[in-house]
């Protein structure tokens, strides 16, 4: 069967997942799959979906099928994994005795390991890695705003060919790599600041306009490049500055790196991070898999990250006992004083 004749399912349609599933629903029929408190709140208000360009798409209730039971993707050929880390390994057990046989699935999640988890239960399907660049922001009631640049990204491979029109007819183009794991290593090294961005309590682009923060993530960075590169991974070339450029460029004066990061990347004012959404909300963070994942490629190479492992230790606390807004100066102090009281292997 091919794609024209075929469903998507959108599985852990959160803020990610509506935005992609809501604009892949005008070209077909994308069954959203998700959990009780999104479907109720789409069910009352539809949704509504924005961008830094201007377009706007309005879907009634009646015209966004969203579902929580996950036999909803028994019908689907392809099937989009747009869940939190945190439940790859659940889910990817929950398709593997519902998903059709003819279905595509693809991991359009942060981290290094999803799709590993995900192949490893679905042994008989196509499990492709993607890679979401931009950021979308919950702006309350079901209106979602896409709040900064970039294309979609879709390992490689013939099975999804069929797709990319479709994908591109919806405003969503998609761009085929075959160096995924480089993607998803850069896409990591900018995730490194969601932490950050969380406990500044700030919007993305008014924390990144402050040095002060902004040397916090190039201090996070730095000891990231070494711990990929002591690793073996090379990370991806996705913006006009190299990966080993970043640090450079975020510790330049405010005006400096202003005029520079406007070639970079674009950020609507609206932005803010998922990690920043997911502890005003009460809800689990993804920072085991970000700044975590760095400490743990860390750790299989007997070293140490220590800027990174504070990171994770301070929004783990967050989660615990309520957000504390930390200063750039404070924050900068704080990591500091991780690094350097840190005395094991470092790359």
């Amino acid at each position: 069967m091919g794609a024209s004749a075929s469903e998507i399912a959108v599985v852990g349609a959160g803020s990610i997942g509506c935005y992609i599933g809501g604009w892949l629903g005008t070209q077909a029929h994308v069954r959203l799959v998700g959990r009780e408190r999104v479907r109720d709140m789409l069910a009352e208000h539809g949704l509504e979906l924005t961008d830094m360009q201007g377009q706007r798409l309005r879907r009634t209730p009646q015209e966004v099928d969203f579902v929580t039971s996950m036999d909803a993707v028994r019908e689907a050929r392809l099937v989009l994994v747009t869940v939190k880390s945190i439940d790859t390994a659940e889910v990817a057990r929950e398709l593997a005795s519902r998903l059709h046989p003819q279905a595509v699935v693809v991991s359009f999640q942060n981290g290094l390991r999803n799709v590993e988890l995900l192949r490893q239960q679905l042994p008989g399907h196509v499990v492709l890695a993607g890679m979401v660049p931009f950021n979308v922001f919950h702006r309350g009631l079901g209106r979602l705003h896409r709040a900064s640049g970039g294309e979609l990204m879709v390992e490689a491979h013939p099975v999804f060919d069929p797709w990319r029109a479709r994908f591109a007819e919806a405003g969503l183009p998609v761009e085929s790599r075959a160096d995924m794991p480089a993607v998803q290593a850069a896409k990591l090294l900018l995730n490194l600041n969601n932490a950050i961005n969380a406990l500044s309590n700030l919007p993305l682009r008014e924390e990144l306009s402050i040095r002060a923060y902004r040397r916090c993530l190039a201090l996070a960075q730095r000891e990231a490049l070494g711990v990929l590169r002591a690793s073996g991974i090379r990370p991806a070339r996705l913006t006009p500055l190299p990966p080993r450029w970043f640090p450079f460029l975020l510790q330049a004066p405010d005006a400096l790196f202003t005029r520079l990061a406007q070639r970079v990347l674009a950020i609507d004012p609206l932005a803010r991070s998922s990690t920043w959404e997911d502890l005003a909300a009460g809800r689990p963070t993804e920072v085991d898999y970000i700044n975590g994942e760095v400490v743990r490629l860390a750790q299989a190479r007997h070293l140490r990250a220590p800027v990174n492992a504070r990171l994770v230790e301070l929004v783990q606390a967050a989660g615990r006992e309520g957000p504390r807004v930390w200063s750039g100066e404070a924050l900068w102090q704080a990591l500091c004083e991780a690094r350097d009281g840190d005395r094991g292997p470092r790359p």
